[in-house]
């Protein structure tokens, strides 16, 4: 388990919960929250109660999805969309500026501005709090800072929900994130539907949520309340569909470069990005200019990226650097659960199983990660022969100039 399960200090009815939505939007935050849409949970824009996912769940596998309707009220009954809260803190797509010629020739920069926006994102569960915290240290106390991402996470509330059913494709115990809500909240809920009711214990993460909380109708939260918390939690851990041991997972990665494995995985392999646009802690991007008909109007896109792609690792009069599957599979893996941690000081990986689930083809990152180590080399070195690598070609530096990661080899 992540960390200790908070003790609630009180407890919310529904009409609670409702109270809880209302004094946010009075104090001007935006709610993105879940609710059905277009056959599957997803984050969005919601005005109350009545817009999240009442009675609904998912089942999930490789390479499927599937909403379950369920004959009961419960509003957080599900694991995880295919959304993460990086949809709302790093868009997929935005302008960064645009320029103009006017009748005389000369040319006008317009930079895109970057309005600070108040979010309030319900429903967060653990894996997708250490997502947000992954993508902080990145995005926010890395080389540079992007401003889109620094705006938007500025004065965002945080509304976690320990979960209580974990999809076929979690694995968050493995990764030390679930499926209580880790750090970074500011509320937390439980929802507790044991005996006929229907409530939800809160527990406070920082003095903004305690103060919120204060303003609420509640009750004091008792020690049955906090039982009942903790056996939820304890529950969800023995649902756990998927784990994956990271113990010397870099090391051992790194010494397998050449293992059949990458071979075998690339036969399946359409290197479609879907796990990277699904990953709740990829960061990669790249930019694009883009002018009209007439060569008179210009504009700057910023988009995601992924390793996948054949361009993504194309240096100038050389072309591609991982111009095979195999390498930028690889490439991928190796450096989610392996470099990312000599960079960053923690895995890539959350658990949220969201690459197994929304993969076309199913493939599954533990089940790749355990036929590595099963027929694996040992490692003959102590340190990472890939973090020896990213310091020798980029000097220490691990984002390049466009925001892509890099490192890996190729092959």
């Amino acid at each position: 388990m992540s960390a200790a399960v908070a003790d609630p200090s009180a407890v919310l009815d529904r009409a609670g919960l409702g109270a809880l939505f209302d004094r946010l939007r009075a104090d001007g935050y935006e709610l993105i929250g879940p609710t059905v849409r277009d056959g599957v949970i997803a984050f969005g824009p919601i005005e109350g109660v009545s817009d999240l996912p009442a009675g609904w769940g998912d089942e999930q596998s490789p390479g499927r999805y599937r909403l379950v309707h369920r004959d009961d009220e419960e509003l957080f009954g599900y694991a995880v969309g295919p959304q993460s809260p990086k949809t709302e803190l790093f868009p997929a797509s935005r302008r960064l500026w645009s320029a103009d010629r006017d009748s005389t020739g000369e040319v006008r920069y317009a930079a895109e501005p970057v309005a600070a926006q108040r979010l309030a994102l319900i429903g967060v569960r653990g894996c997708e709090l250490a997502a947000i915290a992954v993508q902080d240290r990145v995005l926010l106390r890395g080389h540079t800072q992007d401003t889109t991402y620094q705006a938007r996470r500025a004065d965002v509330f945080l509304v976690g929900v320990n979960c209580a059913r974990p999809a076929g494709t979690c694995f968050c115990v493995s990764m030390g994130t679930g499926p209580a809500a880790g750090p970074g909240y500011d509320l937390a809920l439980t929802e507790l539907l044991d005996g006929g009711r229907h409530e939800f214990a809160v527990a406070a993460g920082t003095d903004r949520g305690e103060a919120l909380l204060a303003r609420l109708p509640q009750r004091p939260a008792t020690d049955p309340d906090r039982s009942a918390v903790a056996e939820v939690v304890r529950t969800a851990v023995g649902r756990m569909g998927r784990e994956l041991d990271p113990a010397g997972l870099p090391d051992l990665l790194a010494a397998n470069l050449d293992h059949p494995r990458w071979d075998d995985v690339a036969s399946r392999c359409l290197t479609c990005a879907n796990c990277t646009m699904a990953c709740p802690t990829c960061f990669c991007s790249t930019v694009e200019d883009v002018t009209d008909l007439t060569g008179d109007h210009a504009e700057r896109w910023q988009h995601w990226d992924s390793c996948f792609t054949l361009d993504f690792s194309h240096l100038h009069g050389g072309g591609p650097v991982r111009s095979s599957t195999p390498s930028r599979y690889r490439q991928w893996m190796t450096h989610k659960l392996g470099t990312w941690v000599s960079q960053f000081g923690t895995s890539g990986c959350v658990g949220c199983g969201r690459c197994i689930a929304w993969c076309p083809v199913g493939i599954d990152i533990t089940e790749e990660a355990a036929a590595i180590r099963a027929t694996a080399a040992p490692p003959d070195e102590p340190a990472s022969r890939l973090a020896d690598m990213l310091g020798e070609v980029l000097g220490g530096d691990v984002v390049d100039g466009t925001g892509n990661c890099q490192g890996g080899g190729s092959r």
